[in-house]
């Protein structure tokens, strides 16, 4: 949880990801004419991942489940569908469908992520819930220099930052 509120979050991973729904997509719809190939591999790929999350994190290490659980694809996939269907082309598909992607994608999980938006003061330092976390539970692979807590601002908070991020992603 405490890495799904950074800046690079809204910006990689709708670029890294929707190369997977788009082919999954462009197969469904040149294949069977089917516009909803984009939401059926994200709900594979969710499945997979809370195969993953129950196994890896609380299987083997008994890492809270609440604080792991994947990044919410299903409402940009069906918005990707959603324009694939209305405009039946892969041209205005990529570039109406896939901005709708890059922006859907963070306001779809601020509903999850609020609560980690708490502020919250700990050795003196004012820090959000997410970075507390993220201090608190110490994952072996992760980097020192990842898990500095800067003073006196929030990073979690995103503030302006996040839709500039957003919208170079779209």
């Amino acid at each position: 949880i405490d890495w799904k509120d950074r800046r690079f979050w809204p910006t990689v991973l709708p670029i890294v990801l929707v190369t997977f729904p788009a082919a999954a997509q462009a197969y469904f719809w040149e294949s069977f004419r089917l516009p909803f190939g984009a939401t059926f591999l994200v709900l594979g790929l969710l499945f997979g991942e809370w195969v993953n999350r129950y196994t890896n994190f609380w299987g083997w290490t008994y890492f809270p489940i609440s604080l792991v659980w994947p990044t919410s694809l299903v409402p940009a996939a069906l918005f990707l569908d959603i324009v694939l269907l209305l405009s039946r082309s892969f041209i205005v598909t990529a570039i109406v469908g896939a901005m709708g992607w890059g922006l859907l994608l963070y306001p779809s999980n601020w509903p999850i992520l609020a609560p980690y938006h708490q502020a919250t003061e700990q050795y003196g330092l004012l820090m959000s819930l997410a970075d507390l976390i993220g201090f608190e539970y110490v994952r072996t692979s992760m980097p020192e220099y990842l898990r500095i807590v800067e003073r006196g601002t929030m990073r979690t908070f995103g503030k302006d930052v996040v839709a500039v991020a957003a919208f170079f992603s779209a």
